[in-house]
C-alpha cells in the first residue's frame, strides 16, 4: 500500500515522515473499527484557514479586513475543497465503508472536502505549519491570483482619487510585458506617476496584471510618507 500511496504523496506535494498518518487521513469513518480521519479534519480546518489568511494578507496588504474575509470565504468552502480533492483524484485512495461506497461515497463533495482537510492536518502533524503552509500554497496559488483578484473592489477608481488627491495627477499605465504561447499568456503591468513607479502585477491577463499593480500602489500609498514627499 505504501508504495502506491507514493503517487498520492507526489501530487499532494508531502511525502510522508511518519505514513500512517497518510493512513489515517484517507480513511473515513463508515470503514469500521479503528482511527479514522474525523479529528485530522477538525485540524485541518483550522490550518486551512490560517494558512489562507496569512497567504491573502501577504498578496494583498492594502485590503481591507472585510475583503479578506470575503475573499476567504470563497476559498475555504465546501465546493472549493471538494474540487481540490478531484484534483488530487482523492476518491481513489479514500478508504470507505460497504454502505458509503454504493452509495456514491468516492464522488460526494461533502466527503471530497472533508478528506483534503484531513490530508492537511496528517501534514501539519508530520512536517509543522510551514509545511503545510507551502502545501497549501502550492495548491490555492492560482485561486489567490486569478480568481480573487479579478473580483476585488474598483481599484482603478480608488487609486485615480488617491492619486489625484496627494499628487493632482491621473496614474499612468504600461504594459511592460507580453510573453508565453497563446494559450498560456503572461502578462506583466506597471502604474507610475511622474515616472515614479508606483505598482507592478503580473497575471494571465491584462486585467488581472492591471489589478494587481493597482493593489501594490495603493498598499505603498498607504504607507505613512513625510509631507510633501512621495
Amino acid at each position: 500500500m505504501s508504495a502506491t500511496l507514493g503517487a498520492l504523496e507526489v501530487a499532494l506535494g508531502h511525502r510522508f515522515v511518519r505514513p500512517e498518518r497518510l493512513g489515517v487521513a484517507l480513511t473515513h469513518r463508515s470503514f469500521g473499527a479503528g482511527e479514522n480521519n474525523e479529528t485530522l479534519e477538525f485540524l485541518g480546518d483550522a490550518v486551512l484557514a490560517l494558512a489562507i489568511s496569512d497567504l491573502l494578507m501577504a498578496r494583498f496588504p492594502g485590503a481591507r479586513e472585510g475583503e479578506l474575509s470575503k475573499m476567504r470565504a470563497s476559498l475555504v468552502n465546501a465546493d472549493t475543497l471538494a474540487r481540490k480533492a478531484r484534483e488530487l483524484e482523492l476518491g481513489r485512495w479514500i478508504r470507505l465503508g460497504k454502505s458509503e461506497e454504493k452509495s456514491g461515497g468516492r464522488d460526494k463533495p461533502s466527503i471530497l472536502a472533508a478528506l483534503y482537510e484531513a490530508l492537511l492536518g496528517a501534514v501539519y502533524l508530520d512536517a509543522g505549519y510551514e509545511r503545510a503552509r507551502a502545501v497549501i500554497e502550492a495548491h490555492f496559488a492560482a485561486d489567490v491570483l486569478e480568481d480573487l483578484i479579478v473580483g476585488l473592489r474598483d481599484y482603478k477608481s480608488e487609486l485615480q482619487e488617491l492619486t489625484q488627491r496627494l499628487f493632482r495627477e491621473m496614474p499612468a499605465y504600461t504594459l511592460v510585458e507580453e510573453s508565453g504561447p497563446d494559450h498560456e499568456k503572461c502578462f506583466a503591468s506597471e502604474i507610475a506617476i511622474g515616472g515614479e513607479r508606483l505598482g507592478r502585477g503580473v497575471g494571465r491577463s491584462k486585467k488581472i496584471a492591471g489589478q494587481a499593480a493597482r493593489l501594490q500602489a495603493l498598499a505603498g500609498l498607504a504607507r505613512p510618507h513625510p509631507e510633501g514627499v512621495r
